[in-house]
């Protein structure tokens, strides 16, 4: 079975959770072992450190280690680890000095001997014989009371404990205990008198540490629990939430692909889905502009296929039927329509050649000042019969180097100069110029009135567009021109702008770069 994207996620997270639960909680068990274990080697040193000071009050009574020699129970005893400790030792628990001795009392101030119950015995009367009388004996007991009970050693100090003296000879306890072994001086009246070392903890010891230990690792398993189910649907949350945007990404990609391109996406987020979700609305708004301007092209080409075609055909119906006399001014009307439709093919060609990047394009070191004249040079005299001037500004003494295709070039020039011989009124004036910017040279075409609307000025390079919505043959061409202009001008590695010009017309900027310059 193929899981969805949405059980891939949850099951991606469940496994990220459990996989940290349980490096937590192993890390988690694994330091509190340690630690447990530092906390109780630390608790033995205080223990230890408590007792070297009644160790060292009974070795200035005694003078010497010989009292403690060989007697592990001894020295614990006198530490006080052991609850029996002052008694055995003959030390008080919270004192270090020895307990004094009770005076005896005199034989006539001896108390009563202690009763059965353990109070004091009542005073013995005297018999009819004058003695005194026997008292009965105490009730027999099966069972002896059990000694006085000694604590235990939980934290076995007694087995990781050696007493040293000053030479670090052994005196009492373990003599296996390391040399690496913590060591808590004994000291009496500022001299060193020996050492006690102790050994850490090698593990737990004892029912009621393992019992903790337990009781730790239950909570730490229910807490794990608890935090797991809260991990496992908070996945399945953030699962489901990953997957809404994705599903109406994935229903936009399917109306796209049926052709709906008025589907939009809105999810509502500034993460990297929601930029996908925008770069996606772009995508179809492209797409909806490119369908637009495609339905416009095909009208736009029957548009301008059409006229010319109705013309021809109207003057050919026209001599069949004997109205018009074939003549020279029907062969003359004929021939323009001729020619004007095989411009538009010819244009539609070339347009066609650059948008597939078909065109010829053969790149050579030129003088942009000498084929800018040469461009002049051929149109002046079709804009002197328009009624227009077209001059070329001073141009700089030295070359313009550049390197391009001097044909192509050439009829970029020739396209902008005849778009502004159709659409300048007569009289007017066109004029060509160049300036040196850094890495480019600036050539400016600016034509006299009238202008063209500022709303209309990105729309120029289009393909079939034309300003004047009239559509009237008489003011215009085909609109391919400006298209290929700016086909040219993109393969020449440059750019086209149209804005409004100083001279009251249509300013057409181009930047083309110029030609890097040899080494010597």
């Amino acid at each position: 079975m193929r899981l969805r994207l949405i059980h891939r996620l949850f099951f991606a997270f469940a496994a990220l959770s459990v996989a940290a639960l349980v490096a937590f909680a192993l890390l988690q068990q694994d330091g509190f072992r340690r630690g447990f274990l530092d906390y109780l080697d630390g608790l033995s040193v205080e223990l230890v450190s408590e007792g070297s000071a009644r160790l060292s009050a009974r070795y200035a009574k005694e003078g010497n280690w010989d009292f403690v020699r060989g007697r592990p129970r001894l020295l614990m005893d006198t530490l006080g680890i052991n609850s029996d400790a002052p008694a055995r030792a003959g030390i008080g628990a919270g004192s270090t000095e020895a307990r004094p001795l009770r005076p005896r009392p005199a034989p006539g101030d001896w108390p009563p001997p202690p009763g059965p119950d353990g109070g004091a015995r009542p005073p013995r009367a005297l018999n009819a014989q004058g003695r005194l009388s026997r008292p009965p004996f105490p009730p027999f007991r099966a069972e002896r009371p059990p000694p006085e009970s000694r604590a235990q050693d939980p934290l076995d100090i007694g087995g990781r404990l050696v007493l040293l003296d000053a030479q670090g000879v052994a005196v009492a306890g373990n003599p296996n205990v390391p040399d690496t072994a913590r060591e808590i001086e004994v000291r009496d009246r500022g001299q060193l008198i020996g050492r006690l070392r102790l050994a850490p903890l090698p593990h737990w010891r004892g029912k009621l540490d393992e019992a903790f230990a337990r009781s730790q690792w239950r909570r730490a398993l229910l807490g794990g629990a608890v935090i797991l189910a809260c991990s496992l649907l908070l996945a399945w949350l953030l699962s489901r939430w990953l997957q809404r945007p994705i599903r109406a990404l994935a229903s936009g990609a399917q109306a796209l692909a049926a052709g709906d391109y008025s589907m939009r996406v809105n999810i509502g987020s500034g993460d990297e889905l929601g930029e996908l979700a925008t770069d996606f609305n772009r995508l179809a708004a492209a797409l909806e502009s490119n369908r637009a301007a495609r339905r416009q092209w095909g009208a736009d080409i029957a548009h301008e296929l059409r006229t010319p075609l109705a013309i021809l055909h109207g003057e050919i119906q026209a001599l069949q039927d004997g109205v018009r006399s074939f003549g020279h001014d029907t062969l003359a009307s004929l021939q323009a329509e001729t020619t004007r439709l095989t411009s538009l093919v010819e244009d539609l060609y070339q347009l066609a050649l650059s948008d597939a990047g078909a065109l010829e394009y053969r790149s050579i070191d030129i003088d942009l000042g000498e084929l800018l004249q040469d461009t002049v040079r051929l149109h002046q005299a079709t804009m002197q019969d328009a009624g227009l001037e077209l001059s070329l500004a001073k141009l700089p003494a030295e070359q313009l180097p550049m390197r391009g295709d001097a044909r192509r070039l050439q009829q970029l020039f020739g396209n902008l100069i005849a778009n502004s011989r159709r659409y300048t009124d007569s009289p007017g004036q066109v004029q060509v110029s160049v300036q040196r910017n850094v890495g480019h040279w600036l050539i400016y075409l600016d034509d006299s009135p009238p202008g063209v609307p500022k709303a209309a000025l990105r729309h120029l390079f289009e393909r079939l567009y034309r300003a004047d919505g009239s559509r009237n043959r008489a003011s215009g061409g085909a609109g391919l021109g400006l298209a290929i202009a700016r086909n040219i001008v993109d393969a020449h590695g440059g750019s086209i702008a149209a804005m409004p010009s100083p001279l009251g017309g249509l300013r057409i900027l181009i930047e083309l770069p110029i030609a890097a310059e040899r080494n010597a």
